[in-house]
């Protein structure tokens, strides 16, 4: 028995996602922002850090933070993207619509940010402030039209939904550069030109706003398609990977949902042109129950990959065979749903599973919270701190960064990471409940304040690995995969025997820089790879054509060796980020939205 996928029209998605029984509506919690105002709650402060606060104080990031930021923006432009072909030519369809997504996030961080470079500005220097910003704003806008939407339609539905929370964010850049710097009474992105040019000049926003109903269009249309993977036949609910292989509900493509579909109910909820559409809400709220009570997250506190279906063939629908594997992306992704899902129910139960997430991986990337330092001794050249579970040394790290065998897919995760955990800490403004009705403003205002206590926590951490990210450039600016090379002085004898994971734990497919097996579990008529193999739709390629090895498969997993130009075979290098793929757009996304995270947060909690 394979799931049975809904028609792609929003009225039958609505029907299909409540037709199982009652809607799933949200019922406040006790201590809501928008509850009746009990005793109770106006008394029970929020605790999301239960540990002192006193050594976060002085973590804050300096302006150099913000120019190391935009250094790394300016280096993978210049670097990766190409004007004429409108995209970052090197990345694959997914890992290119991040790369859209995080450099729109940077242009939200520059619209707000650059008046602290020169607190002085002249209006000359406001109008460079607008050329630098509009450079690159226009290249996003070439990226519309370089995206490769025929190809992505055909791929995953975690493929489809990238480009959804990659349009969302250049609409949220718009909006904000518009509200900031482009004041008007009234905005309208479909307003026509004016005949009279006072009148244009009165009431014109920004040019870049007219693009918003382009990229509305965009995340509507690849919403519905991602949405065509929610699944109710197979383990009572959750979406489906891959529609090509055996059925198998994982951890980012039901987070991908979560988040993109939360994120597109707010986007119309703002919009004064369009109501906000419930179903947006229905399926982020109805996917976040499936998640959160779907068993997908390990002793240590974080989300394991997924799980299949042992024995559909012999009628089991439950999700009963779960894939232990650990990525550092599938415990990001999720924090942009619980953060949107706060935004719209004023619950803090969706910021208390957020931090309780975030605090799973410092953890587990052997950071001491309460001391604000690594729980091993560091800087020791001759060996590796002790593998945590996603790092060591206090520095976030994913299984293949210290063997130097990661492939394209795996060298974005990262990157990701950082990009959601910068949106779940901005400051809480409460505008989405001030004009309701059982606004608390006592229960907000403690909500608030634990939620700025937290992140502020957070930022030791987030500085350590900014840090040891920057050490990682090379002359060109370029970033590295391995953050944490410096823990072993830069010394490249590192391999998969020697890292101190067990890469043969039961239970784990490290199908992200191996591909899937050839067998029951995963399917045998086709396999997914990681990477731009071309072989057929979404990476599959036909069975007949897969006797190779992983090795001969995937020449990612090979050192580079580097010749001279007469061919000459020269010194390896002594950089361990040279080491496989070396230095990629995927890399420099990496250390671009690292930067970004620890400028951002810290102006959060400072202000």
């Amino acid at each position: 028995m394979r799931a049975t996928l809904p028609t792609t029209t929003l009225a039958i998605l609505a029907s299909s996602l409540l037709a199982a029984g009652a809607p799933v509506s949200y019922k406040p919690e006790a201590c809501s922002v928008i509850a009746s105002g009990s005793a109770e709650c106006r008394q029970a402060p929020a605790d999301f850090l239960r540990i002192p606060t006193g050594n976060h104080a002085f973590n804050n990031a300096s302006t150099e933070i913000l120019q190391d930021a935009f250094s790394a923006l300016a280096v993978l432009q210049n670097e990766y993207y190409q004007i004429g072909r409108s995209t970052w030519p090197s990345a694959i369809d997914w890992t290119a619509a991040v790369t859209q997504t995080v450099v729109s996030g940077m242009l939200s961080t520059l619209t707000r940010s650059l008046d602290l470079v020169d607190p002085g500005a002249t209006s000359s220097f406001q109008g460079a402030h607008e050329n630098l910003v509009s450079s690159v704003y226009d290249q996003i806008i070439g990226y519309y039209y370089g995206q490769d939407i025929v190809a992505i339609k055909d791929e995953a539905f975690d493929d489809i939904l990238w480009v959804v929370l990659g349009w969302i964010e250049a609409m949220n850049f718009a909006r904000l550069h518009d509200s900031l710097h482009f004041p008007k009474a009234e905005h309208n992105p479909n307003a026509t030109l004016p005949t009279d040019i006072h009148v244009a000049l009165a009431t014109l926003p920004w040019r870049g706003r007219f693009w918003i109903p382009s990229f509305q269009s965009r995340s509507q249309s690849f919403w519905l398609l991602g949405a065509e993977g929610w699944d109710t036949e197979l383990c009572h609910g959750g979406m489906v990977w891959n529609p090509r292989l055996e059925p198998y509900k994982n951890a980012i493509t039901n987070e991908l949902y979560i988040s993109a579909s939360i994120s597109m109910y707010r986007h119309f909820a703002d919009d004064s042109t369009v109501d906000g559409d419930p179903v947006y809400l229905q399926a982020a709220i109805e996917g976040y129950k499936w998640l959160v009570n779907s068993n997908m997250t390990n002793d240590a506190g974080l989300f394991v990959d997924g799980f299949h279906i042992g024995g559909l063939a012999d009628g089991n629908i439950e999700c009963n065979v779960r894939d232990e594997m650990v990525y550092t992306y599938n415990q990001g992704v999720l924090l942009t749903g619980q953060r949107g899902l706060w935004e719209v129910t004023g619950s803090p139960s969706y910021l208390a599973d957020g931090h309780d997430l975030i605090q799973a991986v410092i953890n587990a990337t052997g950071w001491d919270l309460e001391a604000n330092q690594p729980i091993d001794a560091v800087g020791v050249p001759s060996e590796l701190p002790r593998w945590r579970g996603l790092g060591r040394g206090g520095i976030l790290e994913d299984e293949c960064d210290a063997s130097g065998t990661c492939s394209q897919d795996s060298q974005t995760f990262k990157g990701i990471y950082f990009h959601h955990l910068n949106e779940f800490c901005r400051p809480l403004d409460g505008n989405s409940f001030k004009e309701h009705k059982s606004f608390n403003v006592n229960s907000f205002d403690s909500v608030k304040a634990a939620h700025r206590s937290a992140c502020q926590a957070y930022l030791g951490w987030i500085k350590h690995n900014a840090l040891a990210a920057l050490e990682t450039r090379d002359a060109r600016g370029r970033y590295g995969m391995w953050w944490g090379a410096g823990l072993v002085g830069n010394s490249i004898a590192v391999s998969p025997q020697g890292d101190g994971i067990d890469h043969d734990a039961a239970n784990t497919t490290d199908y992200r820089n191996h591909g899937t097996p050839q067998d029951d579990i995963w399917g045998r008529v086709s396999r997914w790879l990681p990477g731009p193999q071309k072989g057929g739709l979404d990476k599959q390629v036909v069975a007949r054509h897969l006797e190779s090895t992983d090795t001969d498969m995937d020449m990612n997993m090979m050192e580079s060796v580097t010749k001279s130009p007469a061919g000459r075979q020269m010194p390896r290098s002594t950089d361990p980020n040279d080491r496989g793929r070396g230095r990629t757009v995927e890399t420099q996304v990496g250390g671009l939205a690292l930067l970004r995270a620890y400028w951002d947060v810290s102006q959060s909690v400072s202000t």
